[in-house]
């Protein structure tokens, strides 16, 4: 057990781990590239690859989520976003990434300012559903009580409640509070919840009957909450310690297995490897994949925090693009910084480390080794 740190005489802290200050080691073995399995399955659902793109404007229309579906894994729409609150925002999303640095937010403010539309919340999902791929759509904890009937009668395949942060016990005195256990048991799709950065908090989710939990904040690279709020949640130990509730609550629910799934600072491959390395069994996607030439954002990268009304803890980010959806997740890789073939990479990982699929991966020895990536 790591000993606390003294901060001062009043304070004392525990020393958490990002991403950038551990790294995995060799074992004895190494295997081929093509004998390794990156697949993963949720309740019914099988997914080739280990990735989840994140429900933000910048990532996912209906057309990228049909594109990731069909590459393996689980595009997520946000269902609060601009393709819920207008008929065409291809204008708006052209707009928003031509705004001066300056005038982004406030812009952005006005935009969201538009009513969310449950036809059009049935329109997209049915879009994505006529592909033939998994359909997963998102809301806000805030927006969940409002529209779930709506985004259920659909005919969601995977249901995600994602927040900055999402308790199994949100305490509120205006406004009766999102029941999770009681709304996880009435539906019949799995639910995915999060953000969880806590042994604690992931344990009490588990508990509600989620099918998965979302480790982080979102929207890393987008995110500004440590400085608006203070708050942040180093990765590498947020998914150790969120790993840790999902075996202890593998021990007591008598063998109900939870999916944790790494939400943000998984800009690059290397972060992909470490995130599967520190226990989890899919990651969760969002500047990595905002750099695609087809992403909406074209070239820039928001999420829910960076209009919000009041307090926006998030901010437009400029990630620019490097290649096509395919050639992020599978190559051909031209440039060495992890930004391409995502996917090509964890299985080298895993085949260089002689690891044959992502659960024995887990167990993979990881040290402390802080860098400084460029």
């Amino acid at each position: 057990m790591t000993s606390d740190i003294e901060i001062g005489r009043g304070k004392r802290g525990r020393r958490a781990y990002s991403f950038d200050d551990i790294a995995v080691v060799p074992s004895r073995r190494t295997r081929d590239p093509e004998e390794v399995s990156v697949g993963w399955q949720i309740d019914a659902y099988h997914f080739d690859l280990p990735v989840l793109a994140a429900p933000m404007d910048s990532v996912m229309s209906p057309a990228s989520a049909v594109a990731l579906g069909r590459a393996g894994g689980l595009g997520v729409l946000d269902l609060e976003g601009l393709w819920t609150r207008y008929d065409d925002p291809t204008g708006l999303l052209e707009e928003i990434a031509a705004l001066d640095a300056p005038r982004a937010t406030a812009r952005m403010q006005e935009i969201y300012a538009a009513p969310i539309r449950p036809e059009l919340i049935r329109a997209r999902l049915q879009e994505i559903r006529d592909a033939g791929v998994v359909v997963a759509g998102a809301l806000s904890p805030q927006r969940t009580q409002e529209h779930w009937r709506t985004v259920v009668d659909a005919g969601v395949d995977v249901f995600l409640i994602r927040g900055t942060t999402v308790s199994a016990e949100h305490v509120s005195g205006r406004a009766e509070p999102l029941n999770l256990k009681r709304f996880i048991y009435e539906l019949d799709v799995p639910v995915i919840v999060g953000g969880a950065s806590t042994y604690t908090a992931a344990l009490h989710l588990m508990r509600t009957g989620a099918a998965g939990v979302l480790v982080g904040f979102g929207g890393g690279a987008a995110h500004t909450t440590r400085v608006s709020l203070g708050i942040h949640a180093p990765m590498a130990t947020a998914v150790a310690d969120v790993a840790a509730a999902r075996r202890d609550y593998l021990d007591e629910s008598g063998g109900r297995y939870v999916h944790v799934i790494a939400d943000g600072g998984v800009g690059r491959s290397g972060d992909l490897v470490k995130a599967v390395a520190c226990g989890a069994d899919a990651v969760m996607l969002g500047a990595a994949l905002a750099r695609a030439t087809d992403a909406p954002g074209r070239g820039f990268h928001w999420g829910p925090e960076a209009h919000h009304p009041q307090l926006p803890r998030g901010e437009r980010v400029e990630v620019g693009t490097v290649g096509t959806l395919e050639q992020i997740l599978f190559g051909p890789g031209h440039t060495a910084d992890g930004t391409l073939n995502l996917i090509g990479a964890l299985r080298r990982a895993m085949a260089t480390t002689g690891y044959s699929d992502l659960k024995e991966f887990q167990r993979i020895e990881v040290v402390v080794s802080p860098y400084q990536p460029h």
